[in-house]
């Protein structure tokens, strides 16, 4: 395999062989090529472009180049769910053991955060003890014994996305629908999973602002993993407004915690968690039809089971066992709370999520840069949903933060990122396709 001629042939617009695509990926994780090669690799796929055939390919490869999860001692549908990345979007951290509690196995590989949104792994950090990185036997156990488990990324898994992505990340090559589908599924299938369910946002506070954009990488993705032999479907949902009524890190855990102990009925949150949970079961055949999956995962969540299964995941995982109980002894909150009042009467009408994700970074929830360390008690808790009437000095969310200045500066920043109309904005839905 000469890597050059790999390349050349990609910037030429040719088709590449699966053989080929699976020896450059073979000498990428083996350290065998120059930074030069990769981004010229990646390069060449951002402007050319890959066919269907040759993204499988790619994702394959990229997943055999570490080691695959096996599961065979588990006699559950083995099922997991990605989501593309928004602000307050802390779904994972509700629908796995909800799934767990219908009868599915969970092996959660998650993110941290990643530009303007929230990271799983990030809040899962706001719980004392919490483990994101055990050793595969305690992961397996933890997934065995509570039905799921929600870790982050070994450097044995797919390491070949590793290299290529950082590569990505400085070579203005990260907004490629093959190498976005490549680097979501190759992590998937090296986790051995038997189904998984995409949750692809659109909006202003996602990756994927425009429609036929995430309707494009929806179809990618889903193709490409049915394709590589994973039962895979996708919502598309909206993201012009934060999905839970927090945004940051110990704020979105104690959302999660009262989410779990029936806390969040009738919210758009609690609709987007009951459709995936709904999606995961019908895939992995738990349930014959989406009502009867839905009548299931409602019952795991009235009954308290649902919640069982998430604390029973964190002390096996090392935090603390009564953390549903009693989630104000744990999780630490910031010295500054304050209402950030609404500066006129009206309708939230509208709102600029991506902005309030970027606020919760100055705050300190959120990185800059790799290697910045995350203050986890800052963010926003009791964000008002759209459509909601309020009067001038209303409190429109309260900040969390760590000192009276940041508090101000947030408050205002916020306020900023709302729209008030005097007339009521047409109410939009939260789930807005299936591919």
């Amino acid at each position: 395999m000469i890597p050059q001629e790999i390349i050349r042939r990609k910037r030429d617009g040719d088709e590449l062989d699966p053989a080929d695509i699976r020896s450059f990926i073979a000498a990428l994780a083996a350290g065998q090529l120059s930074e030069g090669q990769i981004g010229a690799f990646a390069m060449a796929v951002w402007f050319k472009g890959m066919s269907r055939e040759e993204i499988v390919a790619l994702t394959l490869a990229m997943a055999d180049s570490g080691d695959r999860l096996q599961w065979a001692d588990i006699d559950r549908p083995i099922a997991d769910k990605h989501s593309t990345g928004g602000v307050g979007d802390n779904v994972s951290l509700m629908l796995a053991p909800i799934a767990a509690a219908c009868g599915l196995a969970v092996p959660m590989i998650s993110g941290r955060g990643l530009g303007h949104t929230g990271g799983t792994l990030d809040k899962l950090e706001s719980i004392p003890g919490y483990m994101i990185t055990p050793d595969a036997e305690l992961f397996h156990k933890v997934v065995k014994d509570a039905g799921c488990a929600i870790i982050g990324q070994t450097g044995a898994l797919a390491p070949a996305d590793g290299r290529l992505y950082a590569v990505r990340d400085v070579t203005a090559t990260v907004d490629s629908i093959p190498l976005i589908t490549a680097s979501i599924l190759s992590k998937k299938l090296a986790a051995g999973l038997e189904t998984l369910v995409l949750d692809v946002k659109v909006g202003n506070g996602a990756f994927m602002a425009d429609r036929a954009q995430a309707e494009i990488l929806a179809r990618s993705l889903v193709e490409v993993a049915n394709g590589a032999g994973v039962k895979t479907s996708a919502l598309i949902t909206d993201m012009n407004q934060p999905l839970a009524d927090s945004a940051g890190n110990a704020v979105e855990m104690r959302n999660c915690l009262d989410f779990l102990v029936g806390g969040k009925a009738e919210t758009r949150l609690q609709a987007v968690v009951l459709a995936f949970a709904a999606e995961m079961l019908v895939k992995s055949g738990i349930a014959a039809s989406s009502g009867e999956a839905d009548a299931m995962a409602r019952r795991a969540l009235s009954s308290g089971r649902a919640a069982e299964v998430f604390a029973r995941m964190v002390s096996m995982l090392g935090g603390p066992a009564d953390l549903v109980e009693n989630p104000e002894r744990y999780l630490a909150r910031a010295p500054v709370e304050k209402p950030v009042p609404a500066g006129r009467s009206g309708w939230l009408s509208a709102c600029d999520a991506r902005g309030i994700g970027i606020t919760v970074i100055d705050l300190g929830g959120g990185r800059r840069h790799p290697k910045d360390r995350i203050d986890h008690r800052v963010g926003f808790s009791e964000l008002l949903p759209l459509g909601t009437r309020v009067s001038a000095g209303d409190p429109i969310a309260l900040v969390h933060a760590a000192d009276e200045a940041a508090a101000e500066k947030a408050a205002a920043a916020l306020a900023a990122h709302y729209r008030i109309t005097e007339e009521k904005p047409e109410q939009t839905p939260v789930i807005t396709g299936l591919v």
